[in-house]
C-alpha cells in the first residue's frame, strides 16, 4: 500500500515484537518511520532504508522533547502521519504479592508514558491533521487472574484513549485503539522472566496460595509465545488504521481478541469468572 506523499511515523518500543513488525511494514509502504528504541544496540539492529531509529525512553522527558524537535525540524519537512503508541512491559503475578514499586514501574511505562509521548507530539499532530493509535490489550477489555497489574495499565489506557478521542475529534486528530489477543512477542517471554523473578520475593503462605496460580500465568505466557498471532498481523491491523481515510474508533487483531471483546459484553461477571478459571486450570 505505497503512499505518494512521503510522511513521517513514529513508533514507539520498536526494538522487538509488534513495534519492529510495524515500523518495518510502514516503511515498505513508504513512510519515513521514527523508530523509537532504548538502548543504542537495538538502533544499529533497526536501522535501515525508511526507518530512523531514535533514542527514545518515555519514562524520560528529554527524550521525548529531543524526539518532538526532531519532529518539527525535519529536513523535508515531512508531515507527521501517526503516532504508534506501543512501547509496555508486563507484570504479572498475584495482587496479592506484587510489589508497590512493580506495580508503579507497570503504570509509569505502560500509562503516563503513553501520555507523555502523546503530549509530546501533540502541536506536530495538530499541525498536520495526523492520528494517535494506542496499541492496547485484550487484557485491557477483560482481567484475568494474575494479569491484574497489567490489565490495570490497559485498562486506563482504554479510558485515555476515549477521553483523547473525543477532546481532539474537533481538532482533526483521529484516536483509535489496537486490541490484539495473544501475541507472539518478547513480552509474554519477558512477563514470565518477571513471574519468576516475583514468585522468589513470596512468603511460605503466599507460596501456598498462589503457587498454582504463577504456574497458570506462566502456562498461559508460553502458549501466547508459542501460539499466539504473529506481530505482521497487528502491524497490518495498525497500517489499515493509519491508511483508512474514515478510521474505525477500535480494531481487534486476532480471534481471541475479537471472540472476547464481544463475551465480556453479555456474560454475567460470576459466568466469566468461572471460565477464566477453567481456562487456567484453577478450578
Amino acid at each position: 500500500m505505497p503512499i505518494k506523499t512521503q510522511a513521517l511515523v513514529v513508533v514507539t518500543g520498536t526494538s522487538s515484537g509488534i513495534g519492529r513488525a510495524t515500523a518495518e511494514q510502514l516503511a515498505a509502504e513508504g513512510f519515513h518511520v521514527l523508530a523509537g528504541v532504548r538502548r543504542q544496540e537495538d538502533a544499529d539492529k533497526i536501522k535501515r532504508e525508511n526507518i530512523e531509529p531514535v533514542i527514545v525512553d518515555v519514562t524520560n522527558i528529554e527524550t521525548l522533547k529531543a524526539l518532538a524537535e526532531r519532529v518539527v525540524q525535519d529536513p523535508l519537512g515531512r508531515p507527521l502521519r501517526a503516532v504508534v503508541n506501543n512501547a509496555g512491559i508486563a507484570v504479572n503475578a498475584p495482587l496479592e504479592m506484587v510489589p508497590l514499586d512493580e506495580f508503579r514501574r507497570q503504570i509509569e511505562v505502560s500509562v503516563i508514558g503513553q501520555v507523555a509521548v502523546i503530549q509530546a507530539l501533540t502541536p506536530a499532530l495538530l499541525n498536520s491533521g495526523g492520528r494517535v493509535v494506542n496499541i492496547g490489550s485484550v487484557g485491557g477489555k477483560i482481567s484475568m487472574p494474575g494479569f491484574g497489574i497489567y490489565s490495570a495499565a490497559k485498562f486506563a489506557m482504554e479510558a485515555i484513549n476515549d477521553s483523547l478521542r473525543r477532546e481532539m475529534s474537533s481538532f482533526g486528530i483521529k484516536v483509535i485503539m489496537i486490541t490484539p489477543g495473544g501475541v507472539s512477542t518478547g513480552l509474554s517471554e519477558q512477563g514470565i522472566t518477571t513471574a519468576e523473578r516475583l514468585a522468589k520475593l513470596m512468603t511460605p503462605d503466599q507460596h501456598r496460595r498462589h503457587d498454582r496460580l504463577f504456574d497458570s500465568v506462566k502456562a498461559q505466557a508460553e502458549t501466547w509465545a508459542k501460539d499466539g498471532i504473529r506481530p505482521e498481523k497487528v502491524a497490518a491491523v495498525i497500517s489499515r488504521a493509519i491508511h483508512d481515510r474514515n478510521p474505525r474508533t477500535r480494531y481487534t487483531a486476532g480471534r481471541d481478541s475479537a471472540l472476547l471483546t464481544r463475551l465480556v459484553r453479555i456474560l454475567p461477571d460470576k459466568l466469566l469468572d468461572r471460565m477464566l478459571r477453567s481456562q487456567m486450570k484453577l478450578q
